[in-house]
């Protein structure tokens, strides 16, 4: 039990902690020093840059051509600067040379959605190389981050192997888990971050903050009718067991967590959206039961409407309703899009001018792989980054 006198401490302690929100970081002018490793979209390096922190990318790596194209137009890098496999990678060339070590492994092996091999898989390993050149570049500063389902696969015997990998490292490091929607980004998405310090270092996470803003906040104005999806897609979507199951959400307040696959099967968050003066096309009560009352005139006995591949147009269905013979469109689960690729990247806390130079597909993908921007700022604000660079 805890003591009274101590109790009230504690509480005083969090009431008076400045929230991270507000945190002026100490040395605004140093330069930061930053290798990421399965670098993607640059999480990290776009937070320094929301920051307004210098950096300096001293290295970074990622196995994917179309992410290197998104990289390489989104920040400064040389190419001799980047590595396309970690395993490759010399980290002694760098001891030293580096203040922020960064990386989220591929997480694959751990997630709750995949076979679960764990250190079995190859794409687990990763996560020991993530270590080994924690041991090789001595970092000032590392921050790890993987899904949270690292802490239960094999029965946790996979965490025990890795947690005794980050304590024999020597390091001062912290372990939590931290969700987007806690940190101002509507998207239910919970991942296990790792800090760690080279030097002793008195760390707490940083507290969550009331969320503001919905999902509908981060949508487009205008979009593509490329995004609409066909009838089929709808049913699935709109499928209560899917719905039931949180497989697919429409119209939601707080995003489901983005996968790197989810707007190619239909799963995860999708938009209904809103048409206006379509009412003079909305069949009577009347006329609907005469649509789809079977054997109309002879025609089909099963009429169907929402068609994948639509009937013949004739000239005359503005004026006629011959049951099996004209396309029709249910309305009532309404017209329903995907989410663009820009609406996925603010999801994951990237401003507007992140430069897309990849394909719509390449870019679901990579946003789905990243990490949420306004994570990555509060952990370093709350361990005032600054402090760690060099002027």
């Amino acid at each position: 039990m805890i003591h009274k006198n101590v109790e009230n401490v504690q509480k005083s302690f969090f009431e008076n902690k400045e929230n991270w929100e507000t945190r002026k970081l100490s040395k605004p002018k140093s330069t930061i020093r930053v290798a990421s490793l399965f670098s993607g979209i640059g999480a990290f390096e776009q937070a320094l840059k929301i920051l307004g922190l210098k950096s300096k990318i001293v290295l970074a790596c990622d196995n994917d051509q179309f992410v290197k194209e998104s990289f390489f137009a989104n920040y400064e890098i040389e190419e001799k600067n980047w590595f396309d496999d970690v395993q490759k990678i010399n980290g002694t060339k760098f001891k030293n040379k580096v203040d922020l070590l960064v990386g989220g492994a591929p997480c694959q092996s751990f997630s709750m959605v995949g076979k679960r091999l764990g250190l079995k898989d190859t794409r687990g390993n990763l996560t020991l190389h993530f270590i080994k050149k924690i041991n090789e570049i001595k970092p000032k500063v590392f921050i790890f981050e993987n899904v949270r389902a690292l802490l239960s696969v094999d029965n946790g015997e996979a965490w025990k192997i890795i947690y005794n990998k980050f304590r024999q490292t020597g390091y001062n490091f912290y372990c939590d888990k931290l969700n987007a929607k806690n940190f101002g980004i509507p998207q239910n998405r919970e991942r296990l971050f790792v800090i760690g310090f080279k030097n002793k270092q008195n760390f707490l996470f940083p507290q969550p903050i009331k969320l503001k803003n919905s999902m509908q906040d981060f949508l487009e104005g205008q979009f593509d009718k490329k995004f609409y999806l066909p009838p089929k897609g709808v049913a699935f979507v709109t499928k209560n067991k899917n719905l039931k199951k949180r497989y697919t959400q429409v119209n939601g307040k707080i995003a489901l967590c983005q996968k790197r696959n989810q707007q190619f099967n239909w799963h995860g968050d999708f938009v209904q959206v809103k048409k206006s003066n379509i009412k003079k096309y909305i069949l009577s009560d009347k006329v609907k039961k005469y649509v789809l009352s079977s054997g109309t005139k002879g025609f089909y006995s099963k009429p169907e409407i929402d068609l994948e591949i639509a009937r013949p147009l004739i000239s005359t269905m503005h004026k006629m309703h011959r049951s099996g013979v004209d396309n029709y469109i249910s309305l009532k689960k309404g017209k329903i899009r995907k989410l663009t690729p820009r609406e996925c990247l603010r999801l994951m806390g990237f401003p507007d001018t992140f430069k897309q130079v990849v394909s719509d597909t390449q870019l679901y993908r990579q946003t789905g792989n990243s990490i949420v921007v306004n994570i990555i700022i509060a952990l370093l604000k709350e361990m005032d980054i600054s402090k760690f660079g060099t002027k």
